[in-house]
């Protein structure tokens, strides 16, 4: 196992767990959007039976299933993937560039940051940094 391995393994983790937690929301309808702070839009929509919000969180469960996968690979957990560095380096950009859209927020905005915004972003900061960190090390093997 090379150092690398056990943060894409985590980021793979985290992926895969946030991906099945998207699923379970649709599970849920639109008390599990609402608990989860999806937007009272989405909540409506589900309440009416739209498949937009379905469709939406379906689309965030398979991405974030697709980062899994690669991490996963990078890991050599599961055969390898085409374009990894492409793939890891988008992956980690997407999270990293995520979380830091919170600092303009707080400077020029701060009234638009509730709860959901500022524990969202410092999430997949935290992927993105484990992303980014395995991606690092797993550079030249990749």
């Amino acid at each position: 196992m090379t150092q690398a391995a056990p943060w894409l393994i985590a980021g793979g983790l985290l992926s895969a767990i946030a991906s099945v937690l998207h699923l379970v929301i649709i599970a849920g309808g639109p008390a599990w959007y609402r608990w989860f702070h999806a937007g009272e839009k989405m909540a409506v929509m589900a309440e009416r039976g739209d498949p937009q919000a379905w469709v939406v969180t379906l689309g965030i469960a398979a991405v974030l299933a697709v980062f899994a996968g690669y991490a996963f690979s990078a890991a050599g957990v599961i055969p390898r993937l085409p374009l990894m560095r492409l793939g890891l380096v988008g992956i980690s950009a997407v999270f990293l560039a995520r979380g830091l859209a919170l600092l303009p927020l707080l400077v020029w905005k701060r009234q638009l940051v509730d709860s959901f915004i500022l524990w969202s972003s410092l999430i997949v900061l935290v992927y993105g940094g484990v992303y980014a960190i395995g991606t690092w090390l797993a550079w030249p093997q990749l």
